[in-house]
């Protein structure tokens, strides 16, 4: 059974009233402290006293429960309205006790919130809102300068990087890509067939599934994928640069960091997002050709004349804008919160984060205008 050692540690009452707490003989460290508790009662034993000092030239060593016990010394005395010297303790620790005295105390966030004004916070959101738009304009017109700089021939960036990126958004999507738009060819052809069946019209679901799939849904759900996917992994990546200070070294050296990380990345979305799109039609329409032919007993190349003289090639073009679009907003989105990351590893979480929620309220709002557009165009 272990026993703790008693400190060798005593109280000596001063003709001036000062209290010094004195170690005795060789003190070690893993002998205990007094508590704040029989200070207390030394001091309530002893009337007049005013002042606590030290002695502890016999101190052989201390660690961070000896700063503690002074840390709640010099808060019992402060409470108390004690004087407390520390002109006996040891340098190391009288600058450690300075040092932790410096720092101002950290009030609870959540508690000043709550003092505000509504009024108040709305001013603050309103401040907010106008710096966030600030910096999302100046990252835009920053963007647009490095693709002027591309088409001049004049950006500086690695080809090897944006064969990786192309990889990446390429290739290594089209698992993901395949799964996704299948099961919205099966679920569109699966809804139009309930509807479509109670007038005899089953055929009319390959016209519902190709059209929707080709002219806008194709689109949009690779968008979504890649906002979830690639948008995410920019952010994280550019999130984890700029609390390493990689980006700031970038900048150090004379290096654009908007032309060396952000365009390829921007540039490998907008050429690989329309070729995704066109995989992503082809899998949805197969997803609805399978609920026709196998659920609906249509025959197979009935299916692929009807989807065929229903699917203008207007729409074909439509579609791909849209992923066009959708690209160049997935990778502005991901690489703008990753330069916004802040300096903890927290916010690589929160910018990954914010990335795809940006992400797809762009797609949303731009499959939105594309389609307003078109209707007054009337294509």
């Amino acid at each position: 059974m272990h026993t703790s050692k008693q400190p060798a540690i005593s109280f000596d009452r001063q003709d001036d009233g000062t209290l010094v707490v004195r170690f005795e003989g060789d003190w070690k460290i893993d002998q205990e402290l007094p508590s704040i508790q029989q200070v207390q009662e030394t001091i309530g034993s002893s009337p007049g006293i005013g002042r606590i000092a030290f002695n502890t030239e016999p101190l052989a060593d201390w660690d961070s429960s000896f700063l503690t016990f002074l840390t709640n010394l010099s808060r019992y005395c402060a409470g108390q309205k004690l004087a407390l010297s520390k002109e006996g303790l040891p340098q190391g620790v009288q600058r450690l006790l300075a040092l932790a005295a410096a720092v101002p105390e950290i009030k609870e966030a959540r508690r000043e919130a709550d003092k505000l004004s509504w009024l108040a916070r709305l001013g603050r959101d309103a401040i907010q809102f106008s710096q966030s738009t600030q910096e999302m304009l100046a990252f835009l017109g920053e963007a647009f300068l490095a693709s002027i700089n591309l088409v001049r021939g004049r950006a500086s960036f690695r080809r090897s990087d944006l064969i990786l990126f192309i990889h990446q958004c390429g290739a290594q999507a089209l698992p993901i890509v395949s799964l996704i738009s299948i099961l919205v060819g099966l679920i569109l052809a699966f809804i139009g067939a309930v509807q479509l069946a109670l007038f005899g019209a089953q055929i009319y679901v390959a016209s519902l599934v190709g059209i929707s799939m080709i002219r806008v849904m194709g689109a949009v759900m690779t968008g979504v994928i890649m906002a979830g996917r690639t948008g995410a992994a920019f952010a994280a990546q550019l999130g984890t640069m700029t609390v390493n200070e990689e980006i700031d070294a970038l900048s150090t050296l004379g290096i654009s960091p908007m032309e060396f990380l952000v365009l390829p990345r921007m540039l490998a979305l907008f050429i690989m997002m329309p070729l995704l799109c066109v995989y992503a039609d082809l899998m949805g329409v197969l997803g609805g050709l399978i609920v026709g032919v196998f659920m609906l007993d249509l025959n197979l190349m009935e299916y692929i004349n009807q989807t065929r003289d229903t699917v203008p090639l207007s729409n074909f073009w439509i579609g791909l804008f849209h992923s066009a679009v959708f690209g160049i907003l997935v990778a502005l989105s991901g690489c703008l919160r990753g330069m916004q990351c802040g300096r903890s590893a927290s916010a690589v979480g929160m910018a990954a984060t914010s990335a795809v929620v940006t992400g797809i309220v762009s797609i949303v709002v731009a499959t939105a205008i594309i389609t307003v557009v078109c209707n007054v165009l009337g294509i």
